[in-house]
């Protein structure tokens, strides 16, 4: 398995995920974080897009995720997540982390987070 790792973070875009109705209403922010195993000698060596995860392409592909289909739980999100991110043929690992920083909690927080990781079944 690779050891190199592409990362993208930080990644903040509006869903309408959540169990309770003024969720699903009315939206808020989410922010996806993932990690991809990945070999990139051979784009290194070609200087060559086509032989690496485009990760312009990926950050749409996971946007139109979130924006997507709402679901009740940020853990289905991010196995959807995870799955699109496996569909590239070069990611062997995905780590998937979607931030909820304003999940409707009435203690003061300053995230709330799942974090999941999945292989590429061989």
């Amino acid at each position: 398995m690779s050891t190199d790792v592409i990362t993208l973070s930080g990644l903040r875009v509006h869903g309408r995920h959540g169990v309770f109705d003024h969720e699903r209403e009315a939206g808020q922010d989410f922010i996806v974080d993932v990690a991809l195993a990945t070999s990139t000698a051979k784009a290194a060596a070609t200087d060559d897009l086509q032989h690496t995860v485009d990760y312009g392409t990926l950050a749409d592909t996971l946007a139109d995720i979130v924006s997507g289909e709402p679901c009740n739980l940020i853990e289905t999100l991010a196995e959807r997540l995870a799955a699109a991110c496996l569909e590239d043929g070069r990611v062997e690992r995905a780590r998937v982390t979607v931030h909820k920083p304003q999940a409707p909690i009435a203690q003061r927080f300053t995230d709330v987070s799942v974090t999941i990781e999945r292989s590429r079944e061989r």
